[in-house]
């Protein structure tokens, strides 16, 4: 009996975390301004005598939403949309932490590499993806480059800052104790930029669904980004609507699966206590 009682705690905890998360005043003041938004929503195009055909009520996006994933459209393409961004936010993110860690550690690297990857960063991303169509074909490979490009970036500048931020001393004093390169970068400098690789990451995370949805609208007959771009071309508003929000959702959960692995890896690090926390 005591076992039984032993096992069953452990799984009431995360429960009795998120019954008092949801009944913290933080939560409940979001939730309230949520009910005020959708009534808003609903009622307030209506009194400003806005067209439904412009601003649909939030009634017609909800009636659009059960209408597609009845058809199993919605879902389908969702899923499309979501595996994409997957794949480009990690492939992004795992290349530009591989070259900010090279650039970081070799000055060389860094002056010989950098104003390619600057001309890279700064040519418009909308304008590589007609050239990825071109080249690889109306599949799903332009997409996921557009995003790899745009995730790449931002998680580079951040790790490439951390690591060029190691204190010199600590460096040298790993050298006196004889350590290689190898267990510099790994005892050091590694956990050094792990703040800032998630500091990239949480950006990238959000930059990973424009990147497909870019790549969607130029040369995709799938995804969520060609519903929405249907949906534009026969003037149906709320499926519109119904589009952003699933994107939406995408990248909220992506971000949140970065704030928890995030706290999974640096639990260890000390935070601030904040008013109202």
């Amino acid at each position: 009996m005591s076992s039984s009682r032993a096992e069953a705690a452990p799984a009431a905890a995360p429960l009795s975390r998120l019954l008092s998360l949801l009944a913290s005043p933080q939560v409940g003041g979001s939730l309230a301004l949520l009910v005020v938004i959708l009534a808003a929503w609903e009622w307030g195009p209506g009194a400003l005598g806005i067209p439904a055909f412009i601003v649909p009520p939030v009634s017609d996006v909800w009636a659009e939403t059960l209408f597609q994933l009845r058809r199993g459209d919605l879902l389908r393409q969702t899923l499309d949309t979501t595996l994409l961004v997957i794949g480009g936010f990690l492939l992004g993110s795992a290349l530009g932490a591989a070259i900010g860690y090279v650039l970081g550690m070799s000055r060389t690297a860094e002056v010989v590499l950098s104003p390619y990857l600057l001309a890279l960063q700064i040519a418009p991303k909308v304008a590589f993806a007609p050239l990825f169509v071109l080249w690889f074909g109306y599949n799903f490979v332009p997409k996921l480059l557009v995003a790899v490009l745009i995730v790449f970036f931002p998680v580079l500048i951040n790790v490439l800052g951390a690591v060029r931020a190691v204190e010199q001393a600590q460096i040298d004093l790993a050298r006196s104790f004889k350590a290689t390169r190898a267990q510099i970068f790994w005892k050091i400098e590694f956990p050094a930029s792990m703040p800032a690789l998630f500091a990239g990451l949480r950006i990238g995370a959000t930059l990973a669904v424009i990147g497909v949805v870019v790549g969607e609208f130029v040369g995709g007959n799938t995804g969520l980004g060609y519903l929405l771009t249907f949906a534009q071309g026969q003037a149906n508003t709320p499926a519109v609507f119904v589009a952003i929000i699933m994107l939406t959702l995408i990248g909220i959960a992506l971000y949140l699966a970065v704030v928890w692995a995030e706290g999974r890896v640096l639990h260890y690090q000390t935070r601030r206590a904040l008013p109202g926390a």
